[in-house]
């Protein structure tokens, strides 16, 4: 193929020993043909670029090059400790609403784990939605002692990655998908999160589902690694399960990882930068050369993905490794790791069952049009809100029933009464235990004295509200409450 033709892929080799796996896994690719079809440009971001001042890590002409290809393979990137620096990983996948995380965990042979000891296989895939939760990184401190982090979490994020999680499922096989969350504690947000899933779900009856508690997913992985396919869960939480299930299969040196979106698909190793190796070319290629391989079958080169993988698993049956595996030989140097797969290519495994080889050969992917401007993405478009009072937070050292005695008069001739006061989300007033400590942020409830006034009134009065209660008190947050279609809009304190 020539140059011209070739699929152009932009590529950001990493921090510490980034250029070295890249370096292997390139030798790798060259080897079995792949780099005949595709063409590397490079994309430059992490250090050297945070080096210029640019806090995002990420130069101009790397997001040039990716908006241009929708397609990057990338390395292990260092996040500047202290100052303004954001993750690179974090910023790439919510700036090309990369909005599924999808990594594959699966025992190798000659990778010693707890697991293999006890014959137990280990094969499932994590789906992680990749861009809203905590990871909108939205925090404020609100008062001497408290600060806050907020947690969005939309419909169309939910539903993007449940479909995505289902199609997959049925593209590789799966007969069962797992939701995970915290939805009997946070029912507002993990509970959209477990409602879009079961709604998505009804579209694919072939596929089994169901539904488990986060902290019992990870008691249940730890027992019973085998008794899953592939787990689907909000950012956070999916963060977290995806080190956990790498420590499952070996470290993070053997869990590759994609980050899908409807224009951008990002491939990259999800391990450190490894500073304290890096030069030394002893590092582990394994988990950057599987997200390689996911890449390929992404664009249409399942053949020559099936065949590397064949050989890379061959490689470890032959007791090849480096030197962050356990073996009875010798490591071997990150190159020469590379060679020895290279030399395995055709080699079908021993001790397991192979990839299929097939026949898609040639590259299936074209990069989308830019678009024009922000898509707006909407799931209920057609709902009715009612304002029906608001929580102001306030900065405050007075007991709970002393700050009420002042609150009420305040509100006396107003629409709205104060129903309730919280503090770190546990109700205080007007009922609770003084065993109950406190800190110096107090949410107070106001809601609607009169029921018929619900959808009678605007903003307007809960502003008017918020203007009463600054001129006494020092305002920390101020949320207007509503209710949709009939349901209330916000959750209840504890205790409440």
């Amino acid at each position: 193929m020539s140059p011209a033709s070739k699929l152009p892929i932009a590529l950001a080799a990493g921090d510490g020993i980034g250029s070295e796996i890249m370096e292997a896994v390139q030798h790798v690719f060259a080897a079995a043909g792949v780099l005949d079809q595709i063409e590397f440009i490079e994309a430059p971001m992490g250090d050297r670029v945070f080096a210029t001042g640019n806090s995002s890590g990420i130069s101009d002409e790397a997001i040039e090059a990716i908006e241009r290809t929708g397609l990057l393979f990338k390395g292990p990137m260092g996040t500047p400790i202290g100052g303004g620096g954001k993750s690179i990983n974090v910023t790439l996948r919510k700036k090309f609403s990369a909005f599924a995380n999808l990594r594959h965990f699966q025992s190798l042979p000659g990778v010693e784990t707890v697991f293999s000891k006890a014959g137990v296989p280990v094969d499932f895939y994590v789906v992680r939605e990749n861009i809203e939760d905590t990871y909108g990184g939205i925090e404020h401190r609100l008062t001497n002692d408290v600060v806050e982090c907020k947690r969005l979490m939309s419909a169309p994020g939910c539903d993007q990655v449940h479909r995505f999680a289902f199609e997959t499922a049925e593209r590789l096989g799966i007969t069962k998908v797992t939701c995970s969350h915290k939805a009997n504690i946070m029912k507002m947000t993990d509970g959209l999160f477990l409602e879009r899933f079961k709604h998505v779900a009804a579209d694919h009856p072939s596929i089994e589902v169901n539904d488990v508690i986060i902290d019992a997913l990870c008691m249940n992985l730890v027992l019973r690694p085998d008794a899953y396919q592939m787990i689907v869960l909000p950012n956070l939480q999916g963060d977290i399960v995806s080190d956990l299930a790498a420590g499952l299969v070996g470290g993070l040196g053997f869990a590759p990882s994609a980050n899908i979106g409807d224009g951008v698909a990002i491939f990259e190793a999800v391990h450190g930068t490894a500073p304290d190796i890096a030069g030394k070319g002893v590092a582990n290629p394994t988990s950057l050369l599987l997200s390689g391989l996911i890449m390929l079958r992404h664009i249409g080169l399942a053949k020559q993905a099936a065949i590397i993988n064949n050989a890379l698993v061959a490689t470890l049956e032959d007791g090849i490794h480096t030197g962050d595996v356990k073996g009875a030989t010798p490591p071997v140097k990150t190159m020469e790791f590379a060679e020895a797969v290279a030399s395995r290519l055709g080699t079908m495994p021993r001790t397991c069952v192979p990839r299929v080889v097939g026949t898609d050969d040639r590259v299936r992917f074209s990069p989308g049009c830019r678009p024009n401007s922000y898509t707006l993405r909407r799931t209920f478009e057609q709902v009715s809100s009612q304002i029906c009072g608001a929580d102001i937070s306030i900065a405050t050292v007075l007991p709970p029933f002393e700050l009420a005695a002042k609150l009420q008069p305040i509100v006396e001739s107003g629409p709205f009464r104060l129903t309730l006061i919280s503090n770190r989300g546990t109700m205080v007033w007007p009922s609770g235990s003084v065993h109950t400590e406190i800190v110096d942020e107090c949410r107070c409830r106001f809601e609607l004295k009169d029921p018929a006034l619900l959808g009678r009134i605007g903003q307007g009065p809960v502003i008017q509200l918020l203007a009463k209660v600054a001129e006494k008190f020092e305002v920390a947050e101020f949320a207007p409450l509503k209710r949709w279609d009939g349901k209330d809009g916000f959750s209840k304190a504890q205790g409440q």
